[in-house]
């Protein structure tokens, strides 16, 4: 057994219960109740980055929830690896659909189930006990600092303003963030770009009151009625959004590129399958793959109207929600964006209603070039702990500050994350592979090394 291995099997008990010691604190950003839990969060993570070996780790205040900064400078002439993670959480709900307490770590099979067992405690912690066993080692040439926010699931509203008013203080080299996922257990790979977000709620009012669907019903706008049509003429019949301009600036997949997609092993039947669906649906011309890492999408994430109790109510409601979102790719930037989605549905908007669209976040894309030294390392580091070579891919999610970290502070990131699809994450009984999370330890040790 190697070193590192052996340090593993030796303190994974300790790392179980560090890990469960931040899960039971349930840093849920979206929720105003959990504004304590988010200072406590954070005070443990500065905990652990101690006892870990920085020598410096602090709570420092932002704009909203608190940040954790830790650092270990071995040599102020030596490169600096800056390592980011969040440490706030989804909301659990729905509740009834967890087989155990979101917020009370429990092992089942291999696998560790909660809130955060994954996005992004699980992940966060991987980086530290890499970075725990290089310093008990001795084996740490370059310097390590640590930036952990609490606001990653509402948008990083604070992040940029904190990074440009600390801009000294997280001078680095790379940022190596492991908040994404692999292909698989089996085919491990890298994640080379990100989809932006655009993210807004539009709201459709029609009477002054909710009025008797039998009296009034055919005569006066019904505003669910109203906002499900409009939100249908956002994509077309063949996948494609219809906002004049929305295309301007996506940049078409070169053919080697596509190329290099279509060599990924993908089982579309097992793909169905793990989502409990019968067919797939996306933009006309497009695999499956392409179409969530590599174009821009539209979708509802959420409605509200009307009467949604038990039983029967007929009512005309005077208002209708939603919310609604789009990945975007890079080159596509979210503020011109979220405004021709305004300009649009306002456009289409019947008089017998009112319209108002509310932009409420965004963040660019990013996509990594893959001859960056510490991507070659990040590369070197994963062929060693899971025995093959990663697989370069484009994911179809967004980390909105990824771009900002380039902006702000020219800096490239290596996205090594080690997440699975199996994992849930954002959903009920997400969960972390205990056998992913010790080889995720080892091949961040074999980043560090070969960087250095």
């Amino acid at each position: 057994m190697t070193p590192i291995r052996t340090y593993i099997s030796e303190n994974e008990p300790r790392f179980l219960e560090e890990w469960a010691s931040l899960i039971r604190i349930p840093s849920i950003s979206a929720l105003p109740e959990h504004k304590a839990d988010m200072t406590r969060c954070a005070e443990r993570w500065r905990e652990l980055l101690l006892e870990a070996g920085a020598d410096r780790a602090e709570v420092m205040p932002s704009a909203g929830n608190p940040l954790v900064y830790g650092e270990k400078i071995v040599n102020p002439e030596a490169k600096t690896v800056l390592i980011y993670a969040h440490y706030d959480v989804m909301p659990a709900e729905p509740l009834d659909l967890w087989q155990s307490d979101p917020f009370e770590p429990e092992i089942r099979d291999g696998r560790l189930y909660a809130r955060g067992a994954d996005d992004d405690k699980g992940q966060a912690m991987i980086q530290v006990k890499a970075f725990e066993y290089l310093v008990r080692h001795d084996l740490l040439t370059h310097n390590v600092k640590f930036i952990f926010e609490g606001e990653e699931e509402i948008g990083s509203p604070s992040l940029s303003g904190f990074l440009a008013e600390h801009k000294a203080l997280l001078r680095s080299d790379v940022i190596p963030v492991s908040d994404t996922s692999m292909l698989s257990a089996d085919l491990p790979s890298l994640t080379t770009g990100l989809r932006g977000l655009a993210y807004w709620e539009v709201e459709v009012t029609g009477p002054c009151r909710d009025l008797h669907s039998g009296h009034f019903g055919g005569a006066v706008a019904n505003p669910a009625n109203v906002l499900c049509e409009l939100l249908a003429q956002v994509v077309d019949a063949d996948g494609r959004i219809a906002i004049p301009g929305f295309y301007d600036d996506v940049e078409d997949l070169s053919q080697a590129e596509r190329d290099m997609i279509h060599a990924i092993p993908f089982d579309e039947a097992r793909y169905k399958q793990a989502i409990d669906v019968d067919e797939l649906r996306g933009e006309a011309g497009y695999n499956t793959i392409e179409r969530n890492a590599c174009r821009p999408s539209f979708d509802i994430c959420g409605m509200w109207s009307g009467y949604t109790g038990e039983g029967a109510k007929t009512v005309l409601p005077s208002k209708a929600y939603a919310k609604v979102s789009c990945r975007l790719v890079p080159h596509q930037q979210h503020e011109k964006i979220s405004q021709l989605f305004v300009d649009y549905i306002t456009s289409i908007a019947p008089k017998c209603v009112r319209v108002k669209v509310t932009p409420l976040h965004g963040g660019e894309g990013y996509v990594c070039p893959i001859s960056l030294p510490a991507y070659k390392a990040a590369e070197a580091g994963f062929t060693e702990a899971f025995g093959k070579r990663p697989l370069a891919v484009r994911r179809g999610g967004s980390i909105p500050i990824i771009s900002d970290f380039e902006r702000v502070l020219g800096v490239k990131t290596i996205l090594m994350g080690f997440g699975l699809e199996a994992n849930a994450i954002h959903s009920p009984n997400e969960s972390f592979s205990l056998d992913i999370f010790r080889r995720g330890i080892e091949a961040v040790v074999g980043f560090h090394r070969h960087y250095a």
